[in-house]
C-alpha cells in the first residue's frame, strides 16, 4: 500500500486529490497538511510513502518544508513531489534542487496523477519531459552554486551518455530505444550513474547533468 500525505493550503484541492487517491486499490491518504510546519510534523509522525507538496504553503512554505523532510534522516523511505499550478513556477528548480523527486501540474490528468504517485514510491522521478526539459532549462541558468565538472570524472563515457539522455527527460525505455539496448542494461547505467554521484533520484541527476554543464540550457527547447 502506497501511503500519500497532502500538503496544500486549498481544502478543496486536497479533497479532489483524496478522493481521486483513495479510490486506487494501492493507495491511501494517511494525512493532510494544510500548511508547510504541519506537513513537517505529519510527515514524521506518518512516514509516508509520497508527499504531494505545494510549493506556496502558509507559516512554512512548501520548499523549506521539502528541504526539512528531504534532510531527515528518518524520512529516507519518503518521497516529495511539488504540486504547482503554473507549468513554469520559478520555485519547482529549487524545489527539485533541494530534494524534491519531481512536480505535477495541478490541473494534470488524474490518470497521470495516480501513474505519477505510483512511479515515485517505487522509487523513479516523476519528470514529465514536456515540462521538464523547459523548466530546467531556464531555472538551472539561475542556479546559484555551479557544480564543477570534475565530479563526473568517475562516470564512464557510456554513463556520461546516459545521464545526459537523462536530463532530457526520457525513461530507461526511452533511453534503451536510444542506445539499442535493452531496458535492463539501460536501467543499470541510470543506476550505477546516480550511486556514482550520490544522487537521491533521477530529478537530482537531471540537476547534476545542468550544473556541471554536461548538459546546457537552451539546448532542450
Amino acid at each position: 500500500m502506497i501511503r500519500v500525505l497532502l500538503a496544500d493550503d486549498q481544502a478543496l484541492v486536497r479533497a479532489g486529490f483524496r478522493a481521486l487517491l483513495d479510490a486506487q486499490p494501492d493507495v491511501e491518504v494517511v494525512a493532510e497538511a494544510g500548511d508547510g510546519a504541519e506537513a513537517v510534523r505529519l510527515a514524521r509522525r506518518e512516514r509516508p510513502d509520497v508527499v504531494l507538496m505545494d510549493i506556496r504553503m502558509p507559516v512554512l512554505d512548501g520548499l523549506a518544508a521539502t528541504r526539512e523532510i528531504v534532510g531527515d534522516d528518518r524520512l529516507a523511505g519518503t518521497r516529495v513531489v511539488i504540486l504547482t499550478t503554473f507549468e513554469l513556477d520559478e520555485y519547482v528548480f529549487e524545489a527539485i534542487r533541494g530534494g524534491a523527486s519531481g512536480f505535477l501540474v495541478k490541473d494534470t490528468e488524474p490518470t497521470d496523477l495516480i501513474r505519477g504517485v505510483r512511479e515515485v514510491a517505487s522509487g523513479d522521478a516523476l519528470l514529465s519531459p514536456s515540462v521538464t526539459r523547459r523548466l530546467i532549462a531556464e531555472f538551472a541558468a539561475k542556479a546559484r552554486k555551479p557544480r564543477s565538472a570534475a565530479e563526473l570524472r568517475g562516470l564512464t563515457d557510456r554513463e556520461r551518455e546516459v545521464m545526459a539522455l537523462v536530463a532530457e527527460g526520457l525513461s530507461n525505455e526511452e533511453i534503451a530505444r536510444r542506445l539499442v539496448v535493452s531496458p535492463a542494461t539501460a536501467k543499470t547505467h541510470v543506476s550505477r550513474t546516480m550511486v556514482k554521484l550520490h544522487a537521491r533520484d533521477r530529478a537530482q541527476l537531471v540537476v547534476m547533468a545542468y550544473e556541471t554543464g554536461l548538459v546546457k540550457p537552451g539546448w532542450l527547447q
